[in-house]
């Protein structure tokens, strides 16, 4: 059985998913250290029936950090890997396990270079969680993270264990990791059109939807991924399932300015075609006008 000292987890990016990772822990005595931009003194994870308070702080700078963790659990965001990197050299030895929990399906490779001498456990998020306007989190729904089958992913195992946070550990991480960022693809149709996941409702947004993501399915079975013809009306379900007023996290970065997850969210399946021959209409329309919500000029 692995082993863990429960003193030594650490999580990078105190957001929406690393909240719910945070507190989660801390309701079964297992607080990890929390680093992050912004200072705050505890955060705060709500959900439908009740809250968790976790104590921090919220350490800002690098510079504090005492010794180095076994476990670091990093849930910034792929535009803040940079920024992150100060963080990593602190916490991390080579004996240190970095568990990813960003979309995407680069994560091993956007992380290797800052942990050269660490395993890099990529992870699925399978949850929405959304800040609210007083610093505190929303779950919307009950927290489930996938796993590649690894030799290091034990540890995770041990530190979400009977925890609120479920873990499934795939054999077929690939067909996974990219069924998700078929999701999150879509989910960037929300920032063209300035809406909520109400607007999936429309039936050309549907026959829309529909198009991308069978694009997008076709360049994720050439990258190995095992997933049936119907995924893409299965993703669109999902969707039209939702509560109106779902957001996502790529739309609440537009609405407040910020950068934009484009380039792992979207251009990874545009990228990914070219290297198969593959063609991407839509995509060729769809990624640079995120990019230009994201990045300008204008």
């Amino acid at each position: 059985m692995t082993s863990l000292k429960y003193s030594a987890i650490a999580l990078i990016g105190p957001g929406a998913i690393g909240t719910t990772v945070a507190a989660a822990l801390h309701e079964v005595g297992r607080t990890p250290a929390l680093f992050g931009r912004t200072a705050h003194e505890r955060l705060v994870l709500r959900f439908e029936g009740g809250s968790i308070s976790v104590p921090g702080p919220v350490k800002t700078d690098p510079a504090d950090v005492a010794h180095k963790f076994d476990l670091v659990f990093v849930a910034v965001k792929s535009t803040q890997i940079e920024t992150a990197a100060p963080w990593l050299a602190a916490l991390c030895s080579e004996k240190t396990v970095v568990c990813v929990l960003q979309n995407g399906v680069e994560q091993q490779a956007l992380f290797a270079p800052h942990v050269p001498r660490c395993p890099v456990l990529p992870s699925v998020v399978w949850f929405p969680a959304q800040r609210e306007a007083d610093a505190s989190v929303w779950l919307r729904a009950k927290p489930r993270i996938t796993l590649p089958d690894t030799p290091h992913t034990g540890l995770v195992l041990a530190a979400l264990r009977d925890t609120r946070c479920t873990v499934d550990v795939a054999a077929d991480f690939t067909s996974m990791a990219w069924r998700k960022l078929l999701q999150n693809a879509l989910a960037g149709l929300m920032v063209l059109a300035g809406r909520r996941a109400g607007m999936f409702s429309r039936a050309d947004i549907t026959a829309l939807s529909l198009a991308y993501l069978r694009e997008c399915l076709e360049v994720a079975r050439a990258e190995g991924a095992s997933l049936d013809d119907d995924v893409a009306q299965q993703i669109v379900d999902a969707f039209h399932r939702s509560p109106a007023d779902l957001g996502t996290s790529i739309l609440a970065d537009r609405e407040a300015g910020r950068p934009l997850e484009w380039d792992s969210r979207n251009a990874v399946v545009q990228r990914r075609a070219r290297l198969h021959g593959i063609a991407t209409p839509l995509s060729d329309f769809v990624v640079p006008l995120l990019a230009a919500a994201s990045d300008g000029p204008g």
